[in-house]
């Protein structure tokens, strides 16, 4: 037989386990898991000594187009995601303007497909304005999500009162994500705090109950109208611990920074470049979300990618802005976090390929398999190395990272059977494309 491409003597990461084998693909498509010796390609890979995985999947980035090019976009973002090994990013819609409208998404479909180097979903943003047309909206070609954002944002995007919320979620069926902090909490703390106090107060205004709070009050409305619910960047050990008993209508994502940074000590090291929102916590979260990891109360991990300028981060608290790069870092700390056995191979696979997909929806993507897309990522696990500012690919030219030394690294990057990455290179024109969701 003859195909498209061919990985061999690749360890090969299947659904139903780790497994040496060839893999074969024809039309950007998975064709066989059983390639004959004498079966040729147009093009093939000698993955030896590799692990090939799923293509990787951020479900989780602000990739800030329409916006400030100098900032980020599409074509940055995406060059960073398949350096990092991500085969696709589900973008969120606090753009500037919003992605809030058919014509916006129109418009945002044409710059992915003109200008990404990786497939992508999109969010769609709700306002009280377009709650009544989310019901049409959710089913627009690419869109991933509904994204509320209960507290953290600005102007028509917020929608923080629980009447607000319940219309939302009455109007559709598909999963909808929270940023699930209590706006009201959030305002009636502020005052307890001055600018030019210390970063660590970000984690003390932005506390605990703030976060618990917000996603008992989601929960509740999720079950009320009995539509899923999918809670972004979980935070506290109080949550994954409620969370626990609501899996049948909420899912879980955790991020990769409350995995590996932990409060106070990262915000003496690196100041307003560890201010997100959620705030980075102490080591009793941190803690708790690696228990959640372990015994499966996670359905995915993400970057939650959002850069600011390094000026603006570099600003008193809290006139920094929040946000941190992470596309392009996530893969190879998570494979970090396997050297060092906090989770295997598989269950990370699990939570960046096979968990988003099920979650949100994407019916030929987020496993290895014949008949599903060619997505492929390529990892040397005992490949060492140094993450550094002078490797991010997007125009802030900073990662909270830098300076951090891995072992694991992402070698390969196949979208759809097309190389887009190899040994550190971009070797691909923009060939992405708007991923197709279940109804």
């Amino acid at each position: 037989m003859h195909y498209d491409l061919i990985i061999r003597h690749g360890t090969c990461l299947l659904p139903w386990g780790e497994e040496q084998t060839d893999v074969a693909v024809r039309d950007g498509r998975i064709a066989s898991l059983d390639v004959a010796i004498t079966d040729t390609a147009e093009r093939e890979i000698d993955a030896r000594h590799l692990h090939v995985l799923p293509g990787m999947i951020d479900s989780h980035v602000h990739f800030r187009d329409p916006g400030d090019a100098g900032v980020e976009s599409i074509a940055t973002g995406s060059r960073g995601a398949a350096l990092g090994g991500i085969t696709m990013a589900f973008d969120m819609p606090n753009t500037k303007p919003a992605i809030v409208s058919s014509e916006m998404l129109a418009s945002k479909r044409q710059t992915v497909e003109a200008h990404s180097l990786i497939d992508m979903g999109l969010y769609i943003g709700a306002t009280r304005a377009n709650t009544p047309q989310l019901t049409f909206l959710e089913q627009e070609p690419g869109v991933c999500a509904i994204k509320v954002f209960a507290g953290s944002s600005t102007g028509d995007l917020m929608i923080e009162d629980d009447a607000g919320i319940e219309a939302v979620m009455r109007s559709g069926h598909r999963r909808v994500a929270f940023h699930s902090e209590d706006e009201y909490r959030l305002q009636d703390r502020r005052k307890l705090f001055e600018t030019g106090q210390p970063y660590e107060n970000h984690m003390r205004w932005r506390d605990e109950e703030c976060a618990f709070l917000g996603t008992r009050r989601i929960v509740a409305l999720a079950h009320k109208t009995n539509r899923p619910a999918h809670i972004l960047h979980t935070s506290t050990a109080e949550e994954l611990d409620y969370l626990a008993e609501h899996r049948d209508i909420v899912s879980v994502e955790v991020l990769v920074n409350h995995l590996t940074q932990i409060a106070p000590d990262c915000y003496e090291k690196l100041g307003g470049l560890a201010v997100m929102n959620p705030p980075i916590r102490d080591r009793r979260h941190y803690e708790a979300s690696w228990k959640a990891i372990r015994d499966g109360r996670v359905d995915v991990v993400s970057s939650d990618h959002a850069p600011h300028p390094l000026a603006a981060k570099n600003k008193p608290w809290p006139e920094c802005p929040a946000g941190l790069t992470g596309v392009q870092t996530l893969l190879p700390v998570m494979l970090n976090h396997v050297a060092e056995g906090h989770l295997s191979l598989a269950r990370l696979v699990d939570l960046m390929s096979a968990g988003p997909a099920r979650i949100y929806g994407l019916q030929t993507k987020g496993r290895i398999a014949v008949g599903f897309d060619a997505d492929f990522t390529l990892v040397d696990l005992k490949e060492e190395r140094e993450i550094r500012n002078d490797w991010i690919a997007s125009p802030v030219g900073w990662t909270p990272f830098d300076g951090m030394q891995v072992t694991g690294w992402p070698v390969g990057t196949i979208v759809r059977g097309h190389v887009v990455m190899q040994d550190d290179e971009i070797c691909s024109a923009p060939i992405g494309r708007l991923a197709r969701f279940a109804p």
